[in-house]
């Protein structure tokens, strides 16, 4: 089977741009040059697996997404009749809402660029900034 760097530099690239990073702070994340994430993006260059496994953490993406462009859930289905596994639930909001409202407009501001500079570091949640 043939990698095609193209294709995983444009998974990248689009990722990357969904966390609203720059190459330079996508680079400064991962401990790697902007110029040499820069040909990863174009697919001028394959990537070491550990340099792989630092992007795909970053991005919050399945190995198999970043080299296939698909995931093995992209056919799975889990059963979670009681929405264990749903993070966005309306419970989660209401509590973190009652939270947000004890704060002032400057401690929302802070906790939301906290967020998202917590967000990359994480491998377990995907949100939009």
């Amino acid at each position: 089977m043939k990698i095609d760097n193209k294709a995983i530099g444009q998974r990248m690239r689009k990722e990357r741009e969904k966390l609203e990073l720059s190459r330079e702070e996508f680079a400064e994340i991962i401990e790697l040059s902007d110029y040499y994430v820069g040909q990863l993006e174009r697919g001028e260059r394959q990537m070491s697996l550990p340099a792989l496994v630092k992007v795909a953490n970053c991005l919050h993406v399945s190995l198999d997404y970043l080299i296939f462009g698909k995931t093995s859930y992209d056919t799975a289905y889990i059963h979670d009749p009681k929405n264990i596994y749903d993070t966005c639930n309306q419970n989660n909001f209401n509590e973190i809402n009652s939270l947000l409202k004890k704060c002032s407009p400057m401690e929302i501001e802070l906790f939301k660029k906290l967020i998202q500079t917590i967000i990359p570091y994480m491998g377990k949640t995907k949100t939009p900034r």
